[in-house]
């Protein structure tokens, strides 16, 4: 599938080099560097046909790593796999800097010899890999080691190791959603929607089983037609409707189809569970309503006020409005409420700072701007107002039902295991048009 793979420094120059075809030749590499990295445009589709030759191209900070294929491939599946392998090199040694795969080189050659098989993925699961893939090497196995890695490997459960033991049993579930707002200024909902995941970290003995129930619409209208109680009438109105979601590949996709209940051995450590979006009865935890009026040619008042929209034992944290200013600005006097607030003339921005906000109050800003004489007849477009922040709770209505884990073999019940639960929503791009 995949013909070959390189990763570059931000000069060009190649770091690491696998080919695994013999249809990918050496000018494969000039072709990349020439045509993507030293272009003089900025290239910015993450796929490049060049001499009928397909780069597939992501970049961690200052480093490019591309597949090469002439083969009409999965994309999808080629990306994937290039966002496994920055995952992978991220367990194993941390940031992805030039410094840091000149290091660990051997150990990046050594992944890429079980990670890939004349081109195509196969077991890119970190912790089956540190089983038998070191930062010094390849241990040295006893007999019995060498059979668990290998029923490890092609086993069904290829992400977690038998043998795990703890003293005590956690398991950490955080539920981080970014919810996405166009408003218009008369405070009309132009679009929204909720992007969230599912973190968990365990640190379980034996191989359990965990089952992980979610207020999803079609389970609780289930429980309402099999004649639930009381408890499920009133949590069926706080129900919420998934759009779409992708899950870890320890999930059993065919009791989620048939129960709608997430069952799952887990891998061991932290990993995402699962990724889903909605679009139905989001909280929109921030309410931006802004006036601007212009006074003759030279001058703008803007007043932006913010009402918070959830409960009053809540605090929402790290609140930052960005008010954009026309081009021609010369000088703003800002007055807020709370917080502080500065004109970055770089940014054209006035950019208001707020460290924490109750729920169900409300603060505002008032600024006079003023403006340089120009001879451009074109009104300013007026950019949208932006807003970010972080508030503990899921404005997608999300809430966990229930977390249980079963272990037959060892001593250990589903009452002995310390569970934590958080729901941590962020802003992603909120706008309120003014």
């Amino acid at each position: 599938m995949i013909g070959g793979l390189f990763i570059y420094n931000h000069k060009g120059e190649v770091l690491i080099s696998r080919v695994y075809r013999d249809d990918i030749g050496r000018n494969a590499v000039d072709a990349f560097r020439v045509n993507v990295i030293h272009a003089r445009q900025q290239v910015r589709s993450p796929v490049t046909n060049i001499a009928r030759t397909s780069f597939f191209h992501v970049k961690r900070s200052n480093i490019w790593l591309a597949a090469v294929t002439k083969q009409n491939v999965n994309a999808a599946m080629v990306f994937e796999f290039l966002y496994k392998m920055c995952d992978v090199m991220t367990a194993y040694f941390g940031k992805i800097s030039e410094e840091n795969i000149k290091n660990n080189f051997v150990l990046i050659y050594e992944l890429l010899d079980e990670i890939l098989d004349f081109g195509y993925p196969q077991n890119s699961e970190t912790g089956a890999l540190k089983t038998f893939i070191t930062q010094q090497g390849i241990k040295g196995q006893t007999k019995e080691e060498q059979s668990q890695i290998t029923s490890q490997v092609t086993g069904q459960i290829g992400w977690r190791r038998e043998g795990i033991k703890y003293r005590r049993n956690e398991l950490f579930l955080d539920v981080l959603e970014s919810v996405n707002l166009l408003m218009s200024p008369q405070g009309q909902v132009l679009s929204a929607h909720v992007s969230g995941r599912v973190v968990m970290k365990s640190y379980l003995s034996g191989m359990p089983e965990c089952k992980f129930g979610m207020n999803d619409k079609i389970v609780i209208d289930k429980q309402g037609k099999g004649g639930a109680s009381d408890d499920a009438g009133k949590s069926g109105k706080q129900s919420i409707a998934i759009d779409d979601c992708t899950f870890h590949q320890c999930v059993r996709l065919s009791k989620f189809d048939s129960e709608r209940s997430i069952s799952f051995i887990p891998p061991d450590g932290e990993y995402e569970l699962m990724r889903y979006r909605t679009t139905k009865d989001i909280i929109l935890p921030f309410r931006v309503i802004p006036l601007v009026r212009e006074v003759g040619r030279t001058k703008l008042e803007v007043k932006v006020v913010i009402k918070s929209n959830f409960k009053p034992s809540l605090l929402a944290q790290k609140i930052e409005v960005r008010i954009p200013t026309p081009l021609n600005t010369s000088g703003v006097q800002v007055i807020c409420m709370k917080g502080k607030a500065k004109y970055k003339a770089s940014e054209n921005a006035i950019v208001w700072k707020i460290k924490r906000m109750a729920g169900m109050k409300e603060s505002q800003i008032s600024a006079e701007i003023e403006l340089l004489p120009t001879n451009d007849k074109k009104k300013w477009a007026r950019p949208p107002i932006s807003m970010n922040f972080e508030v503990p709770f899921a404005p997608s209505g999300l809430k966990v039902r229930y977390l249980k884990v079963f272990e037959s073999k060892l001593n250990y019940s589903d009452h002995d295991v310390i569970k934590w639960v958080r729901y941590i929503g962020r802003s992603g791009i909120y706008e309120t048009r003014c």
